[in-house]
C-alpha cells in the first residue's frame, strides 16, 4: 500500500469519508457478532457505530464501519470483495446481509435530548403510535427505543433528541391522560442516574391506607374523618385545620390502638422492591407523612429507610389527647423536609426524586429534581412533573432507567 494510500488512524470518520452500513437479520445463535467482526478483520476497517437487537430470537445487527482502500498493485476497490465475503458468510449462516455505502458518522443529533419513559398495562400499537406522533410533533428525533419492563406493566423508553424536555412535557401530559397511558419526560444527562435521595410520602403512597382513618375505624368516627381527609387531599381544605379538626375525634383512644394500626398498615404493591432496590443501588430513601410518627417510625425500621418524619399524635396517661405535638408536617413542611434530607445526604436538589399523591406534595414534587404523581388526585396529576398510575409503586424505577432485568439480577445476589 502506497503512502498515500495509507488509512488514517482510527477515528470519527469526516463528512466526506465513504463508510458503509452492513446490517444483519436472522435468527440469533452465539457467535453471529463475532463471526460478523472476524469477516471485517480481513479487510483493515475501522469500526464507527454498532447497534445489536435481538426480539425473540431474531437478531438485527449494523455496523458502521469505513469503505476499505484499494488493495496494492490493483485498480479496483476492495469494497467489493468485502460486499461478496460478507455476503456469503451470512448465507452460510441463514442470514440475510445488506450492505449500503454512504460518508461519514451518523447525522448528529439535534440539541435537546430527554428520555421518554411510556407505561402501558397493555401498551397498545394505537398509543405508542400517538405518542411517537407527538414527540415527532415537537420537533423531536426518536434515536433509539428499547424496553425496559414486560411486567407488571410495559415500559418502554425513547431516547429522543431535537425537543426541550419542558416542550415534550407539554405536549405529551395531555396526549397520555387521553390515551391512558403514564408517560415521563426526563432530561438526558448524567444527573438522571445520579439521583441519589427519593423521599416518598405515606399515606396512599407507600402504604395503600390512609393511616388517620386506621384509627378512626377504633373510635367509630372513620366515614366523617374520610371525607375530611379527601376534601384536603384534593387541596378544597386547608391541611393544617383538617388535621386539628380529624385528630380531635381520636380523643380518649386508649394508646393501645396504635398497636393494632401498625398491624394494619398495609404496603403498596411494589413498595418492598423499590425501596430494596433503591438502597442497593446506592440512593438514599426517606418519607415524609401528614401522618404519625407511631407508624412512619415502625415502617423506617422495617424497610430500612434512611430518613422519616411525620406528625405525632400526643398521648397522655394511655390516651389520645386528640391533639398533635410539634411542628406539623403539611405542604410546605414537606418541602421544607425534602430539602433537609438532601443537606443532611450530601445530594443537590436536583438530584432528588418525590413520590406522592395528594395536594399536601405539591410544593415537595415541584422542588424535586423529579416529582412524580403516583395514582394521584387530578390537581395533583396536572401540577407534577410525570404521573404514574398505576398500582404498583415499583414502576418508578423505570423512571429512572433501571431496567426489570436489572432488578431482578440484584434480587438473585442477595447478600
Amino acid at each position: 500500500m502506497s503512502a498515500s494510500q495509507t488509512p488514517p488512524a482510527a477515528a470519527a470518520p469526516g463528512e466526506d469519508e465513504p463508510t458503509l452500513l452492513v446490517k444483519i437479520f436472522g435468527k440469533d445463535r452465539p457467535g453471529i457478532t463475532a463471526g460478523l467482526f472476524d469477516t471485517l478483520a480481513a479487510y483493515a476497517v475501522d469500526v464507527v457505530d454498532i447497534e445489536q437487537v435481538v426480539t425473540r430470537g431474531r437478531i438485527t445487527l449494523c455496523v458502521l464501519v469505513t469503505t476499505p482502500f484499494p488493495d496494492q498493485g490493483t485498480t479496483g476497490s476492495s469494497e467489493g470483495d468485502l460486499r461478496a465475503t460478507v455476503h456469503s458468510w451470512a448465507e452460510s449462516l441463514n442470514l440475510q446481509a445488506e450492505i449500503i455505502s454512504g460518508r461519514g458518522d451518523n447525522r448528529p443529533r439535534g440539541v435537546g435530548r430527554s428520555h421518554v419513559t411510556v407505561l402501558g398495562h397493555p401498551l397498545t400499537a394505537e398509543s405508542t403510535a400517538a405518542i411517537a406522533a407527538a414527540i415527532t410533533a415537537t420537533g423531536g428525533n426518536i434515536d433509539r427505543i428499547f424496553r425496559l419492563a414486560k411486567y407488571p406493566v410495559t415500559a418502554v423508553e425513547f431516547a429522543v433528541s431535537g425537543a426541550e424536555t419542558e416542550a415534550l412535557r407539554t405536549v405529551l401530559a395531555p396526549e397520555a391522560a387521553k390515551l391512558g397511558v403514564d408517560v415521563a419526560v426526563v432530561a438526558a444527562g448524567l444527573q438522571r442516574r445520579a439521583q441519589r435521595l427519593v423521599v416518598m410520602d405515606v399515606d396512599s403512597t407507600l402504604i395503600q391506607d390512609e393511616v388517620i382513618e386506621l384509627f378512626a375505624a377504633h373510635a367509630g368516627c372513620e366515614a366523617e374523618v374520610a371525607e375530611v381527609t379527601a376534601a384536603a387531599m384534593r387541596g378544597e381544605l386547608d391541611f393544617e385545620q383538617s388535621l386539628h379538626a380529624r385528630v380531635e375525634l381520636l380523643r380518649g383512644l386508649d394508646a393501645s390502638v396504635v398497636d393494632l394500626v401498625r398491624k394494619e398498615v398495609r404496603l403498596t404493591p411494589g413498595a418492598r422492591t423499590l425501596v430494596r432496590t433503591l438502597k442497593r443501588l446506592g440512593y438514599q430513601v426517606g418519607v415524609v407523612s401528614g401522618g404519625f410518627t407511631q407508624v412512619t417510625d415502625a415502617l423506617q425500621e422495617e424497610l430500612g429507610l434512611d430518613f422519616a418524619s411525620a406528625n405525632t399524635l400526643e398521648i397522655v396517661d394511655g390516651k389520645l389527647t386528640g391533639r398533635v405535638t410539634g411542628d406539623i408536617v403539611d405542604r410546605a413542611g414537606k418541602a421544607r423536609l425534602l430539602r433537609q434530607f438532601a443537606h443532611e445526604a450530601g445530594v443537590p436538589l436536583v438530584q432528588t426524586v418525590a413520590i406522592g399523591d395528594g395536594a399536601n406534595d405539591l410544593d415537595m414534587l415541584n422542588a424535586a429534581g423529579l416529582g412524580v404523581a403516583f395514582n394521584a388526585k387530578p390537581v395533583v396529576r396536572e401540577a407534577a412533573h410525570t404521573a404514574v398510575n398505576v398500582p404498583f409503586l415499583d414502576t418508578v424505577l423505570y423512571l429512572l432507567g433501571i431496567t426489570r432485568e436489572e432488578v431482578e439480577a440484584a434480587d438473585t445476589h442477595v447478600e
